[in-house]
């Protein structure tokens, strides 16, 4: 007679009633994994020490077939560490703290790298060779969920995660107390780097072009516009204000962490065009207070989401006729906001614009104009004269 197993979302058994029957299941207290089963007509149960699901079927079912014995109090020997066990257990514990697109990218790298590495391959493994290995087929297209040639920013983004997924697991230890990783096998290795990323600045003359047309699309995309303008921070933090964050009297915005890519929250003094289209926003907003500034046109209870703002964004370019340029999106306003506002000291263009390190705003960010490297040469001209 066959052995028959029953699943649930609970417990998973395995064997014959009366012969080998064994289960297991997840103790409610500490989710770490039991294993139960009958010997001399006693019921004995045993803690797994672990909470891995796969793995915990895998040790039920090598019970009833008489594979293992457990015995009370017995060690068991661990388990080898696949790349995809790794994966499952930092998704489970360390992806779910990150923003949504760290997330997303998080899953789509790991289908990835599980796909081009194996799903049993033992991470201490990882060398060199399938480093390189990795750089040139991700960049040719050939693996990848797009199936597209990729930039050097996107395969370092890649890697970067892999670093980081190895890094934690060297620092990291099971219920035993012994490391998940003795090591990172793929540290010191240099990623790839962009040698000319597209880091568009947008101009004044552009930016009042898409505001003329801002109209023609909605109040939501105008207040929008002007917020990302004057104040310089991210389209994702500007999506999610919330009414309680404004404050009118002191004419000042709370920023709040969680919606932060940095996680640092922040107040800001606003200018009177912000303070106009706030205003606007409040009269154009059918909710009453304490709701979001810019809701979503059909679900009010959700902020207007990324795929509708950049849809928003192509669409104004194109009422406003301007050529397709790379890079060019709502990030370079805040680019704009950093190079218009060159002359302030460091400090304070990051408190404004919410930047933490002031190394990423002189790289990434601030681009002087061809008026202001004349400016600087005329100016030293005056000095040696």
């Amino acid at each position: 007679m066959m052995a028959r197993t029953k699943r649930s979302r609970r417990s998973y058994s395995a064997g014959e009633w009366g012969r080998n029957r064994v289960r297991v299941f997840a103790d409610p207290k500490t989710g770490m994994y039991q294993i139960e089963w009958r010997a001399n007509g006693r019921r004995l149960t045993r803690s797994l020490k672990h909470r891995n699901w796969s793995r915990a079927k895998k040790q039920a079912d090598e019970v009833a077939a008489g594979f293992a014995v457990h015995e009370p109090n017995a060690e068991s020997e661990p388990e080898p560490l696949t790349l995809e066990r790794l994966f499952d257990i930092y998704r489970e514990e360390v992806t779910p703290a990150k923003h949504e697109r760290s997330r997303m990218h998080d899953r789509a790298a790991m289908q990835m790298f599980l796909g081009f590495l194996g799903r049993d391959r033992r991470p201490e493994t990882l060398s060199q060779r399938d480093w390189d290995r990795f750089i040139r087929e991700r960049r040719t297209g050939r693996i990848g969920p797009s199936g597209r040639p990729v930039s050097d920013r996107m395969v370092q983004k890649d890697l970067k995660f892999l670093l980081a997924v190895l890094n934690w697991a060297a620092r990291s230890r099971d219920e035993q107390g012994r490391l998940l990783l003795q090591a990172n096998p793929l540290r010191g290795l240099q990623a790839p780097k962009q040698k000319n990323p597209a880091r568009v600045v947008l101009t004044e003359e552009e930016y009042r072009s898409l505001l003329r047309v801002s109209g023609r699309i909605g109040w939501r995309f105008r207040v929008a516009l002007v917020l990302a303008h004057e104040t310089g921070h991210r389209i994702g933090a500007i999506r999610k204000l919330r009414w309680p964050d404004i404050d009118f009297d002191d004419r000042t915005i709370r920023w709040r962490a969680e919606n932060e890519k940095t996680g640092y929250e922040h107040y800001t003094p606003v200018t009177a065009e912000a303070v106009a289209a706030l205003e606007e926003a409040r009269e154009r907003n059918p909710r009453p207070k304490g709701v979001l500034v810019l809701p979503s046109p059909k679900d009010p209870a959700r902020c207007a989401g990324a795929c509708l703002v950049r849809s928003w964004w192509c669409r104004a370019e194109r009422l406003a006729g301007f050529e397709p340029k790379r890079g060019r999106g709502w990030h370079s306003l805040r680019r704009k906001f950093a190079s218009d506002l060159m002359d302030l000291p460091l400090k304070v263009l990051c408190e404004l614009g919410g930047w933490k390190d002031a190394q990423t705003v002189l790289r990434c960010y601030q681009r002087p104009d061809a008026g202001q490297l004349r400016t600087a040469l005329e100016g030293r001209r005056g000095v040696r004269a």
